[in-house]
Parts: structure tokens; C-alpha cells; sequence
């Protein structure tokens, strides 16, 4: 099974998902998260197959998402517009994003990544 790892490299929380693998010998393709986004084919892809609500894509600690009031367009947005914020720019997207093209994790939380990828 190999790993598609969407991170940032100045984030804590992808530094450690970054940790986990690496000392569970889990092979991983891993791209910059802002330098080479999801695509918006490949973000509706990896919603689909989550299983989790679209707004739980979103950084929302993340200056971007603040600056640009994500918070009060989420309720009344299509999920085709905001499949589109997320796709505009990197830094609107919950990281570190983790796919082996078929389960998905979204941020970094130790029991899940066991459940999920090992």
C-alpha cells in the first residue's frame, strides 16, 4: 500500500503524522501542500471517498480561512463552491491530508492513522 501525504513542512502537526509513518515503515508519495495542491478533480475524488463533511476539509485555524470569512460561507455555500475555495489555495485545506486512493484521513490523530493505515 502506498501513501499519497499532502503536508507542510512548517506545520507541527504534519511534521509528527511525517513521524508516525516514517516509524511504521509506511511507504508514502509526499507533496508540499501549497507548492503542488489537490487539484479539484482530486479533492472531490478524495471527499467521495472520506466519508466526512466538506467542511471538515477546511484549516480552520488557518489565516487564509479567516481572512477570506470561510467560516460564515460554509452554511450556505454548494458543495461545488466550496470543492473550489479548497481547491484555489493550499493553505484552505486541513492537513496533513493522507489518501491511498481509497481511505482518506484528514489532520493528524494517532488512533485514527492505526485504524486506518496500519
Amino acid at each position: 500500500m502506498s501513501l499519497t501525504f499532502y503536508w507542510y513542512p512548517k506545520c507541527g502537526t504534519c511534521r509528527n503524522a511525517k513521524k508516525w509513518l516514517d516509524a511504521h515503515h509506511l511507504s508514502y508519495k509526499e507533496i508540499h501542500i501549497v507548492e503542488t495542491p489537490p487539484s479539484r478533480a482530486e479533492l472531490q475524488d478524495i471527499y467521495e471517498k472520506s466519508n466526512l463533511e466538506l467542511k471538515k476539509f477546511f484549516n480552520t485555524s488557518g489565516q487564509k480561512y479567516r481572512e477570506l470569512g470561510i467560516k460564515d460561507k460554509i452554511p450556505t455555500a454548494s458543495e461545488d463552491e466550496l470543492l473550489d475555495l479548497l481547491a484555489s489555495d493550499g493553505m484552505l485545506i486541513k492537513r496533513p491530508l493522507v489518501t491511498d486512493g481509497e481511505k482518506v484521513t484528514v489532520g493528524f490523530k494517532e488512533d485514527e492513522y492505526e485504524k486506518m493505515w496500519l
